[in-house]
Order: structure tokens, then C-alpha cells, then sequence
């Protein structure tokens, strides 16, 4: 019976390791969009795979692994936005758009004006920068991002509609 044990821990350990393998980037991008904070998004992403590694017994199948590590990770960053601790940070209002052009660069987005989109994605709010994140940058359908949020598809396609005209009206406002 302990074989049988071990044999599981040994296949538990290496579904995470390839999870981790497979997407640790994405949800630390994923993580960032929200809390806006390389720091901040690393520590969330371990926690998202200490969660896995926790939790893998009980992954039922009915998503993809993808889309089951976005939830979570969705979750830890909405708790961390919600936090004491969070709201009672002072903003930093010195260096900030240097640190997002440069942490872009660390492969968020590589070219000029795709920076550019990119930093006004990050500057919507957090309702609009999600949806445009899981459904551009991502590639999630309007479906895996209503089983990841649990947001109703047509308010999904209205929250789209709304942050494209916003960062056309950002967009323009700067030309």
C-alpha cells in the first residue's frame, strides 16, 4: 500500500513540475495585469503552484490545467487586491512607467508600438484589463474566460467592447 502511495506522490510531482514547466510565465504575466508588480506577481505565482501541488488530487478534469491554474491564479490576485495590506500601501509615483517599460521588456511585449498598447491595457481597470488580457494575450475564448470568472459571456463581450473603445480613446488622445 505505501508503494501505491509513493508511485502517486512520484506522478503528482512530476504533473506539477510539467505545469510549472508549461506555464509558470503565463501566470506570472496573468498575476502582473492585476496586481501590477513583478514582485508581487512571482510570490503569487508560487503560491498558485503550492495551491496545485495541494490540490491536484481533487483537479476534476472538467477544464484544462490552463484554464484551472488561471482561476486560481485570478483568485490569489483578487485576495491580494482586496487585502489590508494591499489598500494600505502608499502608490508609488516615481519610477512606475519605468519599471513597467523595463519589466515589459522582459517579454511581455517586444516591439515599440505593441509597449505602447500594452501600457494602456495595464492602465485600464482591473474589470476591462482582464478581459482584454485573458482574451488577446492569452487566447482564451469568451467561454474558458466565463468558466475562469464566472462573469456572464455577454457582460465578457461587453467589458471587450468597452476597454477596446477605451484604449481607442487612449490611443487617439496621444496621436
Amino acid at each position: 500500500m505505501g508503494e501505491k502511495k509513493t508511485d502517486n506522490e512520484f506522478e503528482r510531482n512530476e504533473i506539477v513540475r510539467e505545469l510549472i514547466d508549461d506555464f509558470a510565465e503565463q501566470i506570472k504575466r496573468l498575476a502582473y495585469t492585476y496586481v501590477k508588480n513583478w514582485a508581487v506577481a512571482d510570490d503569487i505565482t508560487q503560491e498558485v503552484f503550492i495551491s496545485c501541488f495541494k490540490n491536484i488530487d481533487h483537479f476534476r478534469g472538467e477544464s484544462s490545467y490552463k484554464t484551472w491554474l488561471f482561476k486560481i491564479t485570478v483568485n490569489r490576485c483578487k485576495d491580494y487586491l482586496k487585502s489590508k495590506w494591499f489598500k494600505s500601501m502608499v502608490p508609488f509615483r516615481g519610477d512606475e512607467k519605468v519599471e513597467v517599460a523595463a519589466s515589459l521588456d522582459d517579454g511581455l511585449i517586444q516591439k515599440g508600438e505593441e509597449e505602447e498598447i500594452s501600457l494602456k491595457v495595464l492602465d485600464l481597470s482591473v474589470k476591462y484589463r482582464e478581459v482584454i488580457i485573458l482574451f488577446y494575450y492569452e487566447d482564451l475564448s469568451i467561454q474558458e474566460i466565463y468558466d475562469l470568472t464566472g462573469i456572464k459571456m455577454e457582460t465578457i463581450k461587453t467589458r471587450l467592447r468597452r476597454a477596446k473603445l477605451q484604449l481607442r480613446e487612449m490611443y487617439e488622445g496621444v496621436e
